[in-house]
């Protein structure tokens, strides 16, 4: 029976992560960094234990039981992306009629929100990992589809970690925040299903039932972003691949049903289901997360990080209240009268426009004198402070001016010309011109019998590696020779 291993596992004593897992954060890294540990996955197997007997409690909107679950399933999905479009269409009109941005504040808010949910972004897709051993059973391959896709087939343009990646550093946030734990437990949930894929598989199902749902926040998160003149590319791709009709959510319905036990475990089965669907709902969620930003305070912590690496290189010739830059540096929680001292001598003015303010003039621009010393994100952040009512203004007289929705410059990813077969064909993607040493590995590979050679592939998948150049490789050959049969 398939699955049989899985079904009523016992519910061990849990006890909270101690010693170097204490932290959600050092557990994400681990699985990231060394995910073959045994103590990590130890870890990762407890983590998800503890979050799987939280979701057990909580309210599930999904179907009750098994019975007509097929069609259940379906009308589920229809409603709720009705629901979500009928929402999308009304907020459309408020901003037609002048109702400001619901969700960003301004472009700083929006670069703060990427960086805020990065950690289950550079993950994307992790729950499915361990899906990949099953290559065989037809049962698995929506599941397997997915995983692929959101590894963009091997294509290093469409892979989804990597464009979130090209994302952040686009707008210098490549430079992980210091974020609380909470924003980790997304990531670290998924990564934990990516390597106890066998033992909780019902989980990872219905884990990958809810993730793959079209939500409101994602649509709106892409108008905004557009607005903002930031590209929303990343989150537009999800609104199209993750269609009710074709494309995840529609292959997560199909997973529920093709991997439903035809023996009398499937209500077992289908309550693990919905446990593993309720892990979406632990965490921060997207309108907390946009919620916490506060521009001064975002200020503040920036400032007192940069700090650390400018309180011994500044001259004397200076004083701010009788104290040199230095001195200003010196130790933490000096910021706020830092810029209270700026502003008094007239270095900032704020509610203006900062071309006013010489504070701003020395750090942006191709001749400021402190040149580079602060990212895109980072002037922002000190822009949008010392503009303040002045910005606010700004987007008043600007509200009605609505832009038509299209891709920002640079949004349109193609596959390269040379790529010899359609999107959708993956039979040849393995025989993507190659540059070497990667041609070598790949002729390494090919050389190895199938089933040991999808074996080694699938190694190369983990979510650690697929968006190396070794990893997009791998990829490329398992997606083309998924349906091959053993030689």
């Amino acid at each position: 029976m398939l699955l049989q291993h899985t079904q009523n596992l016992p519910h061990q004593n849990r006890t909270a992560l101690t010693g170097i897992f204490s932290n959600t954060k050092t557990l994400y890294d681990q699985l990231l960094s060394a995910p073959h540990d045994k103590s990590t996955r130890a870890a990762a197997r407890l983590f998800l234990q503890e979050h799987l007997s939280i979701a057990e409690e909580m309210e599930c909107e999904l179907p009750a039981n098994t019975h007509g679950l097929e069609q259940a399933l379906e009308d589920w999905v229809t409603a709720k992306t009705m629901e979500v479009g009928q929402q999308y269409a009304a907020y459309l009109e408020q901003r037609k009629t002048g109702s400001p941005r619901r969700f960003f504040t301004s472009k700083a808010h929006a670069l703060h929100f990427l960086q805020a949910v990065a950690p289950s972004k550079l993950v994307d897709g992790a729950w499915l990992y361990g899906t990949l051993t099953h290559w065989q059973d037809p049962r698995f391959h929506p599941l397997i589809r997915t995983y692929l896709e959101e590894l963009g087939d091997g294509l290093a343009q469409m892979n989804h970690v990597l464009l979130y990646r090209q994302l952040l550093a686009k707008h210098g946030c490549d430079s992980p925040l210091p974020l609380t734990d909470d924003h980790y437990l997304q990531g670290t949930l998924q990564l934990a299903l990516a390597y106890h894929g066998e033992e909780f598989l019902p989980e990872a199902i219905g884990y990958n039932l809810g993730y793959e749902q079209l939500p409101l926040h994602l649509l709106i998160s892409a108008f905004e972003l557009h607005e903002l003149g930031i590209d929303p590319y990343y989150f537009t791709l999800h609104v199209t691949i993750d269609n009710a009709h074709s494309g995840h959510a529609r292959q997560a319905v199909q997973a529920v049903t093709q991997q439903l036990p035809s023996s009398g475990s499937d209500a077992d089965f289908y309550r693990r289901v919905r446990s593993g669907f309720q892990l979406n709902e632990l965490g921060l969620g997207t309108r907390a997360i946009i919620r916490s930003f506060d521009l001064h305070k975002e200020l503040v912590r920036m400032l007192d990080r940069k700090r650390i690496f400018g309180r011994q290189v500044h001259s004397d010739y200076c004083k701010l209240e009788g104290r040199t830059v230095n001195q200003w540096l010196s130790g933490p929680g000096q910021m706020p009268a830092f810029l209270d001292a700026l502003e008094a001598r007239g270095w900032i003015k704020r509610g203006a426009d900062p071309d006013q303010s010489r504070f701003w003039h020395l750090i942006a621009g191709p001749d400021a004198l402190m040149f580079g010393v602060f990212t895109e994100y980072e002037q922002r952040l000190i822009y949008e402070w010392i503009a303040e009512d002045w910005q606010t203004q700004q987007q008043t007289n600007d509200a009605g001016q609505q832009p038509s929705f299209k891709p920002a410059p640079g949004s349109r990813r193609k596959v390269s010309s040379d790529t010899p077969c359609c999107a959708a064909d993956r039979s040849k993607l393995a025989i993507e011109p190659t540059p070497e040493p990667l041609a070598a590995l790949r002729r390494e590979l090919e050389q190895l019998p199938h089933c040991q050679r999808m074996a080694r592939l699938i190694s190369m998948l983990n979510p650690s590696q697929h968006g190396t150049p070794e990893g997009l490789l791998a990829t490329r050959m398992f997606s083309s020779q998924m349906y091959q049969s053993p030689a």
